[in-house]
């Protein structure tokens, strides 16, 4: 009877035992699945933080709309975002348009911003825009190319007057009023070049006279005695425009006003959108 009560008492003891160690394992891999489940959570919040803080940043740098001052000190080829009012809309291809735009301190000439045809025909004079794209430089001018853009809802339009800068021909300080609207007045009108017969015209179908009715009209013009070429961009405004039909019928020797904007090739190259022959 003692040795079966004391075998009982063994097992039981036994049992107690493995319940106990059991319980302890338990309790033990509990604790270890919320410390890596806490410290799982902890990374996850962290990581998340990080990008969201993150994502901000970049949206803000991409976001932040320069003044002209600061666009004018950006590097060359660098990614900038500027806010300005469209003036005139040289040409749309293949969803590209090629525009310029204007604010109270500066112009920009965007050179083939990705926009449908939609978009183009609400991009009239005066509308405010914004614009991201890449600051480059070709041959002298400054514009921006491949360029995204959005209209500033609810902005005030805009139209920038004309600034006359006949006085800053041949200066370094021309370069200042780049793709702004501006003026010339009292220029003479100098010979383009010659005629198949070697007589003196007074504009080219393009540059060099290999071009026909329709392309680009180049002639020159003299002011203080020093001579600049000028041209009516074709696109911007065509054969049937009456600043192409004027240029066709100047005479050398004229005296004229002439406005549009100021454009750089090589040196002062302005794209000519009127022309009064006093």
């Amino acid at each position: 009877m003692k040795k079966l009560l004391a075998m009982v008492l063994t097992v039981s003891m036994t049992a107690a035992m493995v319940g106990c160690g059991q319980a302890a394992e338990t309790t033990e891999t509990a604790a270890e699945s919320t410390a890596v489940e806490t410290v799982e959570s902890t990374a996850a919040e962290e990581t998340a933080t990080e990008s969201t803080e993150e994502s901000t940043a970049a949206e803000e740098a991409a976001g932040d709309v320069l003044s002209y001052a600061d666009y004018v000190a950006a590097d060359l080829d660098s990614e900038v975002t500027i806010e300005s009012y469209v003036q005139a809309k040289q040409s749309w291809w293949e969803d590209k348009a090629t525009v310029y735009t204007q604010d109270k301190d500066g112009a920009y000439f965007l050179y083939d911003m990705a926009c449908s045809e939609e978009d183009y025909e609400k991009l009239v004079p005066g509308v405010k825009i914004r614009v991201t794209g890449y600051k480059s430089e070709w041959s002298g001018e400054v514009e921006l190319m491949d360029a995204t853009f959005e209209f500033v809802e609810g902005a005030d339009e805009y139209i920038a007057p004309a600034v006359d800068v006949t006085d800053l021909l041949g200066t370094d300080e021309l370069i200042d009023h780049q793709n702004q609207h501006v003026t010339f007045t009292d220029l003479t009108v100098e010979a383009a070049g010659q005629d198949a017969d070697g007589n003196d015209v007074a504009y080219l179908y393009n540059y060099d006279g290999s071009g026909s009715e329709g392309d680009d009209l180049y002639f020159n013009v003299s002011s203080n005695g020093e001579t600049y070429t000028f041209l009516v961009e074709s696109y911007l405004c065509d054969k049937d425009s009456d600043v192409y039909k004027a240029v066709k019928n100047l005479q050398i020797g004229d005296t004229i006003d002439a406005e549009g904007f100021l454009y750089w090739y090589e040196g002062v190259n302005p794209h000519i959108t009127a022309i009064t022959v006093k």
